[in-house]
């Protein structure tokens, strides 16, 4: 597949431009939506299952406490918004098929010929100033709501592909059954915050009706929060209709409960889905991540500079846009980019060109007070080999540094977004935890000082069997529950197993693990309702 066909596939789908735990999860069991509205019905069932319902461990959103990396001084910051305010005034954007767009900026006091929408200088950035800092995602289980915004990282996993890999079937085409693996494996994983969205492309589902299936999987499988369909602006109303059964209409209108992707088709056109689906967003006071999809020397000039003078144009409009339709509603400033391989044309990623645009959207999101999404387990390698690992570390640490807020595609991606791998969901989940113990800083202390430690053990002694070792082994070091140090000896009699094959064992048992987070009968009888009439109010579709 090309890039451009790669491209016009991640635009049509919404792809790539689309637990030491700090606390557990609610030992109840039951949902929010449960424990708001349990008198509506399925009374002693409901109980009894939230009762017998186990609950997996996972660690609250990670709150830096750590300085940001930051790489452009204030007169490049100057320059680039200066730079990104005559694009928007001289050139402008283009909005294709949409007139109520149109009309709105228009009435907003822009500059509208035919399609192209020219906006004046400061205008954009005078309506992106309604939006908030901060957007709290309320999730069925309240105790695994998220804060995006500020010093806070939340961690989704990867969005978009058509196709998946694991060690026993090689790469395929998607289905339904890997769809729901991939819920269950993103609902058991300690490090990882939020449920996501299209976790892969299920092909065996119509593509008018595969968004019904993929909400109910993450709204019954998991209870942490999720993403809403982006393909259509009816699907995305889908979404809220079936967050009101969810969680009751009145509170989605009060509270978000999606955070949902919206891409800008780079260079600088904002086309009538995406548009008419973050329309839909924004109306029902719903988030909506306003993220370019920029390779450097494809979709955006080849220099770091002018990548990040359109990164900020572009999200200046789309963001403005979202004000334009609905002063205040929450949204997060997007930046998915990456460069171009000038050989072979293909995307590359853990680049420090990539690096460079991700440190620098940070400082510019900041700038705006906005949130800020970016960065996840970027590679381009075919399977999750040494390549993989080099790439996605890189990606995963640049997200740490430049002050994302809302990473997605943090765990699972492999191939260029092209594929979810079972195998790197889990050693990417693994990894998630050294992110929330870098974020944590260093602390300095008395116990962190380790004076009496020192005192004890004196010239000449070791520290294993000291008070300040026994009382702080616990919870001093990150613990991979995935990677292995045993002996050779040991590992070779275990199999020689390598890290695919561990992940490969990891899979089976988490899946095997597996409970499903308990919710009142009624609301699922109502949302299997749901899915049931809109699947039968039109024909199948694969197109």
């Amino acid at each position: 597949m090309s890039l451009f066909a790669a491209r016009g596939r991640y635009l049509r789908e919404g792809g790539a431009g689309n637990g030491v735990v700090t606390g557990k999860s609610c030992g109840k069991g039951y949902s929010m939506a449960e424990s708001a509205r349990r008198t509506r019905g399925g009374g002693g069932a409901a109980r009894r299952a939230a009762r017998s319902a186990v609950s997996f461990e996972t660690a609250r959103y990670i709150e830096r406490n750590i300085p940001n990396f930051e790489v452009l001084t204030e007169e490049a910051l100057e320059i680039i918004e200066h730079n990104a305010d005559t694009v928007l005034e001289e050139i402008g954007v283009n909005f294709p098929d949409n007139p109520d767009a149109l009309a709105l900026w228009r009435d907003a006091g822009a500059d509208v010929q035919g399609e192209r929408v020219r906006i004046p200088r400061g205008l954009a950035r005078k309506l992106c100033a309604t939006a908030p800092s901060t957007i709290t995602q309320v999730a069925r289980n309240r105790e695994r709501d998220v804060v995006i915004g500020g010093k806070s990282l939340v961690l989704a996993p990867v969005y978009g592909p058509p196709f998946v890999r694991d060690a026993a079937g090689g790469r395929r085409y998607a289905t339904m059954a890997d769809f729901e693996k991939f819920v269950k494996l993103g609902y058991m994983s300690k490090w990882l915050h939020h449920s996501g969205g299209t976790v892969c492309e299920p092909t065996d589902i119509p593509v008018n009706k595969r968004h019904l299936d993929m909400l109910h999987a993450h709204m019954t499988l998991s209870d942490k929060p999720f993403m809403g369909s982006v393909t259509e602006p009816s699907r995305a109303q889908d979404s809220v209709d079936m967050c009101g059964v969810l969680f009751g209409e009145q509170f989605v209108q009060d509270n978000t409960v999606m955070t949902s992707l919206i891409n800008i088709n780079s260079p600088m056109t904002f086309d009538d889905v995406m548009m008419g689906a973050l329309k839909v967003y924004a109306e029902n006071n719903q988030a909506c991540i306003i993220s370019p999809f920029i390779v450097g020397g494809a979709m955006a000039p080849v220099s770091v500079a002018g990548t990040l003078t359109q990164v900020l144009a572009e999200t200046l409009a789309g963001i403005a846009y979202s004000q334009l339709v609905r002063p205040g509603a929450p949204v997060i400033m997007g930046a998915f980019v990456t460069s171009i391989d000038m050989n072979s044309g293909a995307p590359t990623f853990g680049t420090p060109e990539a690096a460079h645009i991700t440190y620098g959207a940070g400082q510019l999101a900041r700038r705006l007070n906005l949130p800020y999404r970016s960065a996840g387990s970027f590679n381009g390698s075919k399977l999750p080999d040494a390549q993989a690992a080099y790439e996605t570390s890189n990606s995963l640490n640049m997200g740490l540094l430049s002050g994302v807020n809302f990473m997605l595609h943090a765990c699972g991606w492999l191939e260029g977004g092209l594929v979810s791998s079972f195998e790197k969901f889990v050693m990417d989940a693994d990894q998630l935890g050294t992110l929330h113990h870098l974020a944590r800083g260093v602390e300095i202390d008395e116990n962190a000082q380790a004076m009496d430690a020192i005192r004890e053990v004196g010239p000449g002694g070791h520290y294993l069997g000291c008070a300040h070792t026994q009382s702080n082994f616990r919870e001093a070091f990150w613990k991979s529950d995935l990677l292995d140090y045993k002996p050779f000896e040991t590992w070779s009699d275990e199999g020689a197993r390598d890290t695919q094959a561990l992940a490969t064992a990891r899979v089976e048992k988490m899946l095997a693990d597996y409970q499903q987070p308990a919710l009142d009968p009624a609301i699922r009888e109502a949302l299997d309702a749901f899915v049931a009439e809109r699947k039968a109010a039109e024909p199948d579709s694969f197109t």
